[in-house]
């Protein structure tokens, strides 16, 4: 370190004690001494490949003088005689704002403000409250599922409604009501954080694999149901072959550990005559029986 480095923060180190000095009412040479001890020790401590600027090396002395005048502080407020220095002067401050200030006055101001702030957090609280209710309609109200962003049931029910509803449909329709195999087991296993990932994990697949025409309905757990328009039976076990094996090659890696599922997919084909629940009995009685088969698989009605 160069002499005018060493010049510097020996200036420091004087100011800052100069400082302290100044600061208190009746400095005492053990107080300083203290201090003088704290600096050399503070300058024998400097690694100088370590420091960046001058700025840092008088900040030593800085922080040094900080933690003394902190240390000062509380021995000096723990005495007894300094409690009482400060009662007295407690005592004083209060007879002179008697004397000077309208305490009745400041006293209905605080009381004010202090009911200004009352009124303003209830009224913010009312308006949590309100969007708390506003979310609540909405998800009531809302045709998407919140936690895999397809469709939810609700919707499904208003679109086999009005498909039904139709005099005719000139297309063939199918429906594909998927089940996740041993899907308990896996909750089990891995918890129900890991089942909820299983369940977005398998609707990005068929997302991501289905035709923009095709809709995709969360029925409820982990069923869902897939209406695939415009599409002739052959097609249809195509497509639906491909979403098993796709389901099956896939893996989900959870905490370090890979989860594989199956699924096990009943379909039915639209008739004229169905009303929504003919349509879906049909697809669930197929499911069953894909189920009871060995799973893994899909079974049609048709």
């Amino acid at each position: 370190m160069q002499k005018d480095d060493l010049k510097s923060l020996v200036t420091q180190m004087y100011v800052n004690l100069l400082e302290q000095i100044e600061a208190e009412e009746a400095a005492t040479v053990e107080q300083v001494a203290g201090y003088l001890q704290d600096a050399s020790n503070a300058i024998a401590n400097i690694n100088e490949q370590e420091l960046h600027s001058m700025d840092e090396a008088k900040m030593l002395f800085t922080n040094a003088y900080k933690e003394i005048a902190k240390e000062s502080l509380s021995s000096y407020q723990d005495t007894n005689e300094k409690f009482e220095e400060i009662a007295y002067m407690h005592e004083q401050t209060v007879n002179e704002c008697n004397t000077l200030i309208n305490l009745p006055a400041l006293t209905e101001r605080f009381n004010d403000i202090q009911t200004h702030m009352s009124d303003e957090v209830k009224k913010a609280n009312d308006r949590i409250m309100q969007l708390v209710e506003q979310v609540k309609i909405l998800e009531e109200t809302s045709n998407l599922d919140s936690l895999t962003k397809v469709y939810n049931r609700r919707a499904l029910t208003t679109y086999l409604e009005e498909v039904c509803s139709r005099e005719n449909v000139n297309y063939e329709l199918h429906l594909l009501m998927m089940d996740i195999d041993d899907f308990k087991v896996i909750n089990d296993t891995y918890g129900h954080v890991a089942g909820d990932k299983i369940l977005i994990f398998l609707a990005n697949i068929l997302k991501k694999t289905l035709r923009d025409g095709d809709k995709i309905f969360r029925y409820g757990g982990e069923e869902f149901i897939i209406i695939l328009n415009r599409i002739d039976t052959l097609h249809c076990k195509n497509i639906t072959n491909r979403l098993l094996e796709l389901v099956r090659k896939n893996k989900l890696i959870y905490k370090g550990q890979n989860i594989q599922i199956t699924l096990s997919i009943g379909a039915s084909k639209y008739k004229e005559s169905d009303t929504p629940d003919t349509l879906l009995a049909r697809a669930d009685k197929a499911l069953y029986k894909a189920k009871h088969s060995g799973k893994n698989q899909m079974y049609s009605e048709v």
